[in-house]
């Protein structure tokens, strides 16, 4: 960072030097800022649409309020660059979300202006909510505020914060940044009430209720004023927060600061729960953002000048792309089919089905509880419904996976995408616990697909089932095994040989039993070891008649796993043997008991040792030494 460049951002190494300066530089800050972010994350990669939307709300709040004595939670956090970049860390920007850098969301170990760890959505009120009434408690004067997106409130979570925070009469601020967007295009009836607010002929204005807070803000007032007389029968926009006991102010301009400014102080001087409506446009300020924020949500590295680029040659298919195929070739074949995405059609894979078959496109926005339990009850009506979610995700909605799902046999599909390490997203989107939490509910299933073609054929044969069946899949793309063109299936709960011992006469005979993609760095490892290799393919049901005749052929046995080691794939290999009576050593390989932090994901696989390298390193470590 150059100081003729950024000269007032390069004064800026915390709140307190953006609170020295004059309110008339900060447009300039602001615009400094926005260009910074801009350059960050066109090198680094990163979420950018948001944080461009954010610039001005985040300049008025560390302006306004004592940070980090006030508190800030941003919900999902993926807004918080220029909020990092006010924070101290600014020079760190080039190392965000690689190997040992920051993060791209707001971690408690990084900065103390990050009060809260968030990545997943609709999480901020709640923590805000307990902040505040701590402070209450204590007898502190301090502030919390919850800054929420019009998606992220989409969610049962934010409600539950909002009733109880109503009652509970602590010093909590809610901004809802109202940009018209979450990840993909926002859906449902809040959304709506939100277009119906903004429909009109005001952009900030305020109604009785908070015209205390506007009176040493003469236009907001006369224009809030001008809004009652002219507005007579509309449905204004207190009326749901306030029956929650908010008193509420909005909706202004989130990129004017002569609004955002004044109207934050003198939010600052009220007691109990205050909701402030500010208006955003994802992207602001780089026009191309503006025009494409979903393709621009989360760039890699870009030329900002120029936009992202697609590469002239197409790269090998993803996951995510195998399953969207699948799902319109299955659609086609069998009109029962429905698919479901809390919110995340582009990230799923789901553009394509949504334009081909949009009356079986069921998008509930960022409620995956909802989402799992809307799928049920398709399900008991004779539809077949598979659910496109992050394995990140469907932890949010365990409790209806088992009560509402598996309980009851219903042949719902989970699709897991970002199963395992994910990269630079880091331990908040790591998908690495489903086997553990799907394989102990009865009546579940796991499919674990090695390559494309299997993802494929295996989403087939869960499609065939009458009970839940989970496929998990990572992140990018596999080895490019090109799928089959046919919707055929792979037999239920069976696995295969995959490799062989060429002298199976050695001292120690080795088998590896692989769970999905790490089938390929264990057959390379087999390769130098003369192991053999079984490609297990189910986690649950395991295919235990593979794993007697192996474990009667060998002296010892490795499950690889990109999981969690703790109730994975390994241990239902352990179960299986000791439930059968068979004592064989077992090197358990996976994910290990801790949270993995961002950084390249063949990088994070190999400092696990489970890369091919490490595979055979660990079985020499433990057989062959």
């Amino acid at each position: 960072m150059t100081a003729n460049a950024y000269p007032l951002l390069q004064k800026i190494n915390d709140p307190a030097d953006l609170r020295a300066m004059a309110r008339g530089q900060l447009p300039a800050v602001a615009d400094e800022l926005r260009a910074y972010v801009l350059d960050s994350v066109s090198r680094t990669g990163g979420h950018l649409s948001s944080n461009l939307g954010t610039v001005e709300l985040t300049v008025a709040l560390h302006y306004v309020f004592n940070t980090p004595y006030d508190r800030i939670v941003w919900d999902v956090g993926h807004q918080t660059y220029p909020h990092k970049i006010l924070t101290g860390r600014r020079d760190r920007m080039p190392t965000l979300r690689q190997l040992g850098g920051i993060s791209g969301f707001p971690v408690r170990t990084e900065s103390p202006y990050d009060t809260f760890g968030t990545a997943h959505s609709s999480t901020s009120i709640s923590a805000a909510l307990g902040m505040a009434m701590a402070a209450k408690r204590k007898g502190e004067k301090r502030r919390a505020i919850a800054v929420i997106g019009d998606g992220a409130m989409t969610a049962g979570m934010a409600f539950e914060a909002m009733n109880n925070a109503g009652v509970l009469d602590g010093n909590l601020l809610v901004i809802l940044n109202d940009n018209d967007m979450s990840i993909s295009p926002p859906v449902g009836a809040l959304n709506r009430y939100l277009a119906q607010l903004m429909s009109g002929q005001f952009y900030a204005a305020a109604r009785h209720v908070g015209k205390n807070v506007l009176k040493n803000v003469p236009p907001l007032l006369e224009l809030a004023k001008r809004l009652e007389q002219h507005a007579k029968g509309m449905v204004v926009p207190a009326t749901l927060f306030e029956n929650f006991g908010f008193n509420y102010i909005g909706p202004i301009d989130g990129h004017d600061l002569d609004s955002l400014i004044p109207t934050l102080e003198n939010i600052r001087q009220l007691d109990g729960p205050q909701f402030l409506h500010v208006v955003t446009k994802k992207g602001q300020g780089y026009k191309l953002a503006e025009m494409d924020p979903i393709t621009y949500h989360g760039p890699g590295k870009f030329d900002p000048k120029v936009g992202i680029v697609q590469p002239a040659t197409p790269p090998k298919p993803t996951f995510t792309q195998v399953f969207g195929q699948w799902l319109c070739d299955m659609a086609e074949h069998d009109q029962r089919l429905v698919g479901i995405t809390p919110a995340m059609r582009e990230g799923s894979g789901m553009v394509e089905f949504h334009k081909r078959f949009p009356d079986r496109y069921y998008d509930v926005g960022i409620a995956e509880q909802h989402a799992v339990t809307f799928g049920a009850g398709l399900a008991c009506e004779g539809l077949k419904p598979v659910v496109a979610i992050y394995s990140t995700f469907l932890q949010r909605a365990y409790d209806q996976l088992i009560h509402d799902v598996a309980l009851q046999k219903l042949p719902v599909v989970f699709a897991l995408d970002r199963a395992g390490l994910v990269g630079a997203d880091g331990a908040t989107h790591a998908g690495a616990y489903d086997i553990a939490f799907v394989r102990c509910i009865p009546n579940m299933s796991m499919a674990c697909p090695a390559d494309e073609r299997e993802c494929r054929q295996l989403l087939t044969t869960a499609y065939e089932q009458d009970h839940p069946v989970c496929v998990r899949y990572p992140r990018g793309a596999g080895v490019g095994v090109a799928p089959l063109p046919d919707l055929s299936s792979l037999p239920f709960g069976k696995g295969e040989i995959r490799r062989t011992m060429h002298n199976p006469e050695q001292a120690q005979r080795i088998a590896i039993l692989a769970f999905g993609t790490l089938l390929y760095p264990a057959l390379e490892a087999a390769d130098k070891l003369d192991a053999t290799v079984a490609n297990m393919r189910w986690a649950k049901p395991l295919d235990t008649e593979l794993l007697l005749q192996l474990a009667a052929s060998h002296d010892a046995l490795v499950t690889v796993e990109e999981g969690c080691i703790q109730g994975g794939a390994g241990s239902a290999v352990m179960e299986a043997l000791a439930q059968a009576g068979i004592v064989r050593p077992v090197l358990q390989l996976g994910l290990p008991d801790r949270f993995i932090e961002h950084g390249d994901p063949a990088r994070l696989l190999a400092l696990q040792g489970l890369d091919a390298e490490g595979i055979e390193r660990s079985i020499r470590q433990r057989f062959l030494s």
